[in-house]
């Protein structure tokens, strides 16, 4: 049995549909009536990471696992490893960030997942560590000013970034979660080439035949609407980490999926089309 956490965000949900089409597969989840799965071979297990024996019911014959965290300011992967330990996982698939990787890259989140990776490589299990880049899907935030102005407000907006597309994340992942080889193994994940946010409203403007305007933010500006999402230690790590992308350390393309997948990186104007409906009038 394979267990999937992050079922109801962006990656987890594309693995589970990738892996629910050729076996059975149990998938983790805190709120059960967020899931917008479906078919007769997923198998849900209702627990919070917080809930040690709720998990350990949920690991039950589990042989690997995908796990994914998102919040810094919580243990959560120490809570997950210890119920895998005692349930006899043996493998985990963790998904990281590319910036683990980069020696400047000192904001709260990459701490966070150095040390997330570290405890993983402590724990004795078997482990492969997934590493993207920003998600292409990070401009789902754009949508709704695209809507009702047809302007886009970023940070950063000639700074390029070699954002992948989440499809590719989740195609690795499956392949890492279902066959041998891919123990001990690390895969820094980026798109084909690196682009800036005024490229990619230059994208979606084509995409969705509308002239579309791009808005430089300044960091109090950027600061404050990120505010209205995430804690304050995270608007700060994002700030950090943005302020690398404007130094152009977030541009470097990497061969590692298309040579551990063969198939190619999609670069953002296919997103862009196939996520188009999502920014329409």
């Amino acid at each position: 049995m394979i267990l999937l956490t992050g079922v109801t965000g962006t990656v987890g949900r594309e693995v589970a549909r990738l892996l629910a089409s050729t076996r059975p597969v149990r998938v983790l989840a805190r709120d059960p009536a967020r899931l917008t799965l479906s078919g007769r071979d997923i198998e849900v297990a209702t627990a919070a990471y917080a809930d040690h024996d709720a998990l350990l019911r949920a690991l039950e014959g589990v042989r690997t696992a995908f796990l994914v965290t998102n919040d810094p300011t919580q243990p959560d992967d120490l809570r997950f490893i210890a119920a895998a330990i005692a349930a006899g996982v043996r493998h985990v698939v963790k998904l990281s960030a590319y910036a683990v990787s980069e020696e400047d890259a000192e904001d709260l989140i990459t701490r966070w997942q150095r040390a997330n990776e570290e405890l993983i490589r402590r724990s004795g299990l078997d482990w492969t560590f997934l590493r993207p880049r920003a998600f292409m899907s990070n401009t789902l935030a754009w949508a709704t000013s695209i809507r009702a102005e047809g302007v886009v407000r970023s940070l950063n907006p000639y700074s390029g970034n070699a954002c992948v597309d989440p499809r590719d994340i989740a195609e690795i992942a499956a392949l890492t979660l279902t066959e041998p080889g891919h123990a001990g193994r690390i895969y820094p994940l980026t798109g084909p080439e690196a682009v800036t946010p005024a490229e990619q409203t230059a994208r979606l403007s084509a995409v969705l035949r509308r002239p579309l305007q791009i808005e430089e933010l300044t960091l109090d500006q950027a600061a404050s609407q990120w505010s209205r999402r995430y804690p304050a230690p995270v608007v700060e790590a994002l700030l950090e980490s943005a302020g690398r992308q404007a130094r152009d350390l977030k541009a470097t393309v990497d061969p590692t999926f298309e040579q551990a997948t063969g198939l190619r990186p999609r670069p953002f104007r296919t997103w862009a089309a196939d996520h188009a409906s999502v920014f329409s009038l």
